[in-house]
């Protein structure tokens, strides 16, 4: 066989050439469609003067403006999940575990700042970073791990929007219709985003609105012990008969897909990471939004633990109550009413997973892109995610629908399986993020002092 001549050799290199000069405009694009979205955050009386080196002085419009991400990924902490890790804590071990959530929402805050700090510092997400800074097998590992807490944390966010549909329809749609009806709520949501970010970042200020007033409304009836509410934060106390609950509360308030997802939440602010002050003074007003937005998501899971350790702590229900008979319950012990307690559980379970689900596509489109590198449409890409936790989710509203117990303890067991994910979000992050490679100025020591959070 002839070997190719100069001119097929030509050819072939021009459209090598070709290919590649198609490949960088259709990157280009996307990035500057991506640019495009991003909300600019102007300074007009010092970005005449000011070269970016010093972060301008703080400005409560511009912390109105940084406003949003924070509050984005706090859904997190409020989801199905936590209010099942919330709701079994108080009803098992009564206030004594209010300590714990405290402090693991702490913990939970400084380590999405960390996020925050790698999203805003490089310019790029975690798992972008992941994607470039680990072997390939190291990757998959991690792609696989985030994508199986996904899935739990899906389960669970599905399931708890299902059951509050149950509740709110006075048991006229089953456990998976209500899936089904979650589903296709996602897309209406992210169709949300085509009218700009901040008209998204609004409707999920009204959820948590939402669950804010339904969870507090519940406390006030319940008017807990205020004496035990208090030592329950204050005095760390902790029996082996309520060793599961507290690992459950552990990983229901720090999800590791929460890790991913807010390091890319954070880039809807447009911030040169070149710039020095100005990277700091995002830092500075992400880290007072974030501060404000899970001070929020503390609160409500504080009500929800108090009106279940008032009303069922050291009763014969304790150990049977779950998501699915909680309102019921509920409506037992409280009674009706103007508004029946049963029907504002609903409403705040309802306003919890319909958002924390939304949260979730966006974290499977962010996990999945970033590990894998695919360069799909982005409703093509929900598409894909939320099937992954969509089909799992459908398989357990069957298999459970007529079993209450059942489907409880296995949101338990999700919970649990969430803190033994919560390594495979940390490491990678606590490593990436001391990188001076990566992170330049900006990257923090081997150990994490709380002042390199206010430098």
């Amino acid at each position: 066989m002839s070997a190719p001549s100069r001119e097929e050799e030509s050819k072939e290199e021009e459209r090598d050439e070709e290919a590649n000069r198609l490949l960088e405009e259709e990157e280009e694009a996307e990035s500057s469609s991506e640019e495009g979205e991003k909300i600019l955050v102007a300074d007009l009386e010092f970005d005449r003067v000011d070269d970016g080196s010093v972060p301008p002085p703080f400005s409560w419009k511009k912390l109105w403006l940084f406003t949003g991400p924070g509050f984005l990924m706090s859904i997190a902490f409020l989801d199905p999940g936590n209010l099942e890790g919330d709701l079994q804590a108080g009803a098992i071990a009564g206030y004594s575990l209010l300590w714990l959530l405290m402090w693991a929402t702490f913990m939970g805050l400084l380590i999405q700042l960390l996020s925050a700090r790698v999203g805003v510092a490089t310019g790029r997400h975690l798992a972008e970073l992941c994607r470039d800074e680990y072997p390939n097998w190291a990757r998959l590992v991690l792609w696989f791990m985030a994508e199986l807490a996904l899935i739990g944390a899906d389960i669970q966010e599905v399931i708890g929007s299902a059951i509050a549909i149950q509740i709110l329809s006075r048991g006229f749609f089953p456990l998976w219709a209500g899936v089904l009806i979650t589903a296709s709520d996602c897309f209406f949501f992210l169709f949300l985003e085509n009218y700009g970010v901040r008209k998204l970042e609004a409707a999920f200020a009204v959820l948590i609105a939402v669950m804010g007033l339904s969870f507090a409304w519940m406390f006030g009836d319940a008017q807990p012990n205020r004496k035990e509410l208090l030592m329950g934060i204050l005095v760390p106390r902790l029996s082996s008969k309520t060793i599961r609950q507290a690992v459950g509360v552990v990983g229901c308030v720090i999800m590791p897909h929460n890790v991913f997802l807010h390091s890319a939440l954070v880039q809807s602010r447009k911030v040169d990471p070149k710039k020095i002050g100005r990277v700091q003074e995002a830092l500075n007003y992400y880290s007072i939004e974030s501060a404000a937005a899970l001070a929020v998501s503390f609160m409500i899971n504080l009500f929800v633990t108090t009106v279940f350790a008032k009303g069922f702590y050291g009763t014969k229900q304790a150990d049977s109550i779950g998501l699915v008979n909680a309102g019921q319950y509920l409506e037992e012990k409280y009674g009706g009413g103007v508004f029946p307690i049963l029907y504002i559980w609903g409403i705040g379970l309802l306003a919890a997973g319909q958002s924390s689900t939304i949260t979730g596509t966006y974290a499977g489109q962010f996990i999945m892109g970033g590990f894998l590198n695919l360069r799909l449409k982005k409703w093509l890409r929900a598409l894909i995610t939320r099937s992954f936790a969509i089909v799992p989710t459908i398989i357990v509203a069957i298999v459970f629908n007529k079993s209450e117990g059942s489907l409880d303890v296995l949101n338990e067991w999700l919970n649990v399986l969430q803190s033994m994910q919560i390594p495979f979000a940390l490491i990678p992050l606590l490593t990436l993020v001391s990188k001076e490679k990566i992170m330049g100025t900006f990257r923090v020591g081997p150990v994490l002092e709380i002042s390199s959070f206010l430098r």
